[in-house]
């Protein structure tokens, strides 16, 4: 797993371009002194996500898209992905925070804001300040499914967010034995105006997958998040697995699940190979 720094960007957009993959999702590593207990850095217009996008729009106009994640994990002192007060996640404050974000990202160029922090009522808000303000082609890609799962170790290493996490996640984010809990979100998230909803992780949750596509036929998401594949690449490094027969196996059970598109890390590797087979 490689972080880049912007002008290093083209090395993933112009493999991105070549393969056909059709869109990009960034996320940010946040340098420690940026950080702080309100999580300001998102709403600072040349932040990293900000001139990446600015960055990518300039020179790759119209031939990828771009989605943002929209929370404040990467941004804040103590590892949350919303406002806390006494070890207490404030959601409605935490919101208005995201609304702002959301906003600075789409007038930067993101083409689909992805609020993956689990705030209840926050894509009602965000979808209503967009339309305010004439972004009405930004689509909302809602982690409306997102567990509290033990597979994102590797990504909160990534983005420097593990060793600051005070508690844990399990307040706002999903029981991973509830699956009723999971339609009833995605209901509330299509409610107020989602355009795609994301379950995560994957693997371990197809029949959630599977379940959302047949109760709403609604455009369903799904990311192979780090973990999955932090240990497919462990085991095919001793040699446990052949890695490509593994991967297309599971990709194609997420399809076979309901799901509409995937976020994977193996995508630039599966495309080019499904571009050779072509």
């Amino acid at each position: 797993v490689y972080r880049y720094s912007i002008d290093n960007i083209p090395l993933i957009l112009n493999k991105a371009v070549n393969y056909k993959i059709p869109m990009v999702a960034i996320f940010p590593y946040t340098n420690q002194k940026l950080k702080n207990k309100f999580g300001s850095e998102a709403l600072n217009e040349n932040n990293l996500v900000c001139r990446a996008i600015r960055y990518i729009k300039k020179r790759y106009k119209n031939k990828i898209g771009i989605m943002c994640d929209v929370a404040l994990d990467p941004y804040t002192s103590h590892g949350h992905d919303g406002l806390i007060k006494k070890d207490q996640i404030l959601n409605d404050e935490t919101i208005e925070v995201l609304i702002n974000q959301s906003l600075l990202q789409a007038e930067m160029g993101c083409d689909v804001i992805a609020p993956s922090d689990m705030m209840d009522g926050r894509i009602g808000k965000i979808r209503k300040k967009l339309d305010s303000k004439n972004l009405k082609d930004v689509q909302i890609l809602s982690y409306a499914v997102k567990y509290s799962s033990s597979f994102y170790e590797p990504f909160r290493n990534a983005v420097g967010s593990k060793k600051l996490l005070k508690g844990d996640k399990k307040t706002y984010q999903m029981d991973i034995s509830n699956s009723d809990e999971a339609l009833r979100e995605v209901a509330m998230d299509i409610q107020e105006g989602a355009d795609i909803v994301m379950v995560k992780p994957g693997i371990s949750y197809l029949d959630i997958i599977y379940k959302i596509k047949s109760e709403f036929n609604f455009p369903t998401f799904t990311y192979q998040v780090s973990g999955e594949y932090s240990m497919i690449k462990a085991a095919a490094d001793k040699g446990f697995i052949n890695e490509e027969e593994i991967v297309i196996e599971q990709l194609t059970a997420f399809k076979r699940a309901g799901a509409d598109a995937i976020l994977s890390y193996f995508a630039p590797e599966v495309a080019q190979k499904l571009k050779s087979r072509n």
